[in-house]
C-alpha cells in the first residue's frame, strides 16, 4: 500500500507528518511525505522557528515522484495542515493527479482549521477553502468537533444535533466522515467519542478522558483510520482500530508526564494496542 501524504513537519515531537508518517510506517505502509511547512516544533510550544514551504517548491517535489511513474500505484492521498491558502490548489492539483492514474485511489482530508478554545490558528483563506473546494472533493474527512461546526455551519451538543451535521457533510460529497473530539450530550464524562459515518449509519468509540489532549495524536488518528478503512473497507472496524491504538500511545504519554506524544516509544500499540474498544451503533442518518 503507498500513501502520498502532504502535511506539516517538524524536528521536534510528532504533529503532522512527523506523526502520520512513521505510524503508517510501523502499519507496514509506503508513504510518500511531502512537507508544506518545516518548523522545528509545534508550535504550542509558545515558539517556533522554521518556514512554511513555498508552493511552487511543493508542487515540483510530487511532480516529480509523478515523472518517476509512481502515482498509478498510489492507493491514497493524505492531507493536513497546508500552511499558506496558495498550497490549496496544490493539493487538489496532486489528487486530480492521482485520480487520474489510479482512479480507484482514495483522497482523505483531514481539514486542519482549528479546535475548540484556541478557535482558529490557520492563515486567513484557509478555512474557506477547505470548507469550499477540498471537503467537496474528498472521499474521507477528518474533522475535529470544532471543524465539523464550521464545515456546516450548525451548533452540535446532541446526538441528534451531530447526526444532522454529518448528513449534511455527507451531502457536500464526502463518503467517509471521522469526526474526533465528540463531547455532546449524552457523552458520559469524564469520556470523549470519537465518531464514524459511512454516509447510511454512524458508529461511536467511548474513551476513558485524559487530562489533557496531546498535539498530533489527530494527525496519527487520521492516517491510521485511513489505512484501517483501505485494508477493511469497513467504517467500524476502521475506527474501533485507530482509536485503540491512539488511546494506548495518549495513555502511555499521559502515564509518563510528556508534552510530546511518545509515538516511538509506544509504538508497539499501533500493531497490538493494549486496550480494544469497539465501535457502537450511534444511529442513522437521514
Amino acid at each position: 500500500m503507498n500513501v502520498l501524504s502532504i502535511h506539516s513537519h517538524v524536528s521536534f515531537g510528532h504533529v503532522g507528518n512527523s506523526a502520520a508518517v512513521f505510524a503508517m510506517q510501523r502499519m507496514g505502509v509506503e508513504v510518500w511525505p511531502v512537507n508544506t511547512v518545516s518548523f522545528s516544533n509545534h508550535p504550542g510550544h509558545g515558539g517556533f522557528t522554521g518556514r512554511v514551504v513555498d508552493p511552487a517548491e511543493i508542487a515540483d517535489v510530487i511532480e516529480g515522484i509523478a515523472k518517476l511513474g509512481a502515482l498509478a500505484s498510489c492507493d491514497a492521498v493524505l492531507s493536513g495542515y497546508l500552511g499558506a491558502v496558495e498550497t490549496g490548489p496544490v493539493l487538489l492539483d496532486a489528487v486530480a493527479a492521482v485520480r487520474k492514474a489510479n482512479p480507484g485511489a482514495l483522497f482523505c482530508c483531514d481539514p486542519v482549521i482549528g479546535d475548540a478554545g484556541p478557535g482558529f490558528y490557520v492563515r486567513a483563506g484557509l478555512p474557506e477553502f477547505f470548507r469550499d473546494r477540498a471537503v467537496p472533493a474528498a472521499d474521507v474527512v477528518a474533522p475535529n468537533l470544532f471543524e465539523l461546526e464550521y464545515l456546516t455551519g450548525q451548533n452540535v451538543s446532541t446526538e441528534q444535533g451531530l447526526l444532522t451535521a454529518l448528513a449534511h457533510l455527507h451531502r457536500l460529497g464526502p463518503k467517509i466522515i471521522l469526526v474526533t473530539s465528540v463531547v455532546a450530550k449524552g457523552t458520559l464524562a469524564p469520556s470523549i467519542d470519537l465518531v464514524a459515518s459511512d454516509g447510511r449509519t454512524a458508529h461511536f468509540v467511548r474513551t476513558p478522558r485524559l487530562d489533557r489532549d496531546f498535539n498530533g495524536a489527530g494527525d496519527a488518528l487520521a492516517a491510521l483510520f485511513l489505512v484501517h478503512y483501505l485494508r477493511t473497507r469497513s467504517v467500524p472496524d476502521a475506527l474501533s482500530a485507530a482509536t485503540s491504538s491512539i488511546f494506548g500511545i495518549v495513555k502511555r504519554t499521559a502515564n509518563a508526564g510528556s508534552r510530546e506524544l511518545l509515538l516511538i516509544e509506544a509504538q508497539d500499540e499501533l500493531i497490538h494496542p493494549s486496550e480494544r474498544f469497539r465501535a457502537e451503533f450511534l444511529g442513522t442518518l437521514k
